[in-house]
């Protein structure tokens, strides 16, 4: 599970340092991936799997779901960290989540999220009042 928020550096050749509690599920290799809210998203082989079959499962008649499929899938990059457990992320890539060299690197459960980290301040900013003032079941049967 990933958990946390961190914020590493990109360096000059795109790559990122994976954070240390991150590395081991994701040593084998991963996937990037457009995220939405403009962040990429983070899947360990094995998590990009489960989530491609359930994709598979959506009806090819159903429109909202081909051109999901056909942006989630086509901006998707398999990579596999480094010794230093740095990983490359590529220039189309960053140029969706409008990376700078600062980043956020956040864990959502299933998968991380990387941020600019300007982009992730506004975001956190807007989304903890709406967190802190919500009153009704958000995720059925939590609290």
């Amino acid at each position: 599970m990933f958990l946390g928020t961190y914020s590493p550096r990109l360096d000059e050749k795109g790559r990122l340092i994976l954070p240390a509690k991150y590395r081991e599920e994701l040593a084998e290799g991963l996937v990037l991936t457009r995220g939405q809210e403009r962040c990429l998203y983070v899947f360990s082989v094995r998590e990009f799997e489960r989530v491609h079959e359930q994709l598979r499962a959506a009806p090819l008649s159903s429109k909202q779901a081909r051109d999901y499929i056909r942006v989630f899938l086509s901006g998707a990059s398999d990579e596999v960290p480094d010794k230093q457990g740095r990983v490359t992320i590529p220039p189309p890539l960053r140029e969706y989540a409008g990376l700078d060299r600062e980043l956020a690197v956040i864990g959502a459960g299933t998968r991380a999220e990387i941020w600019d980290a300007q982009a992730w301040n506004e975001y956190l900013n807007e989304k903890e009042a709406v967190f802190s003032e919500t009153e009704e079941e958000v995720v059925p049967g939590l609290f």
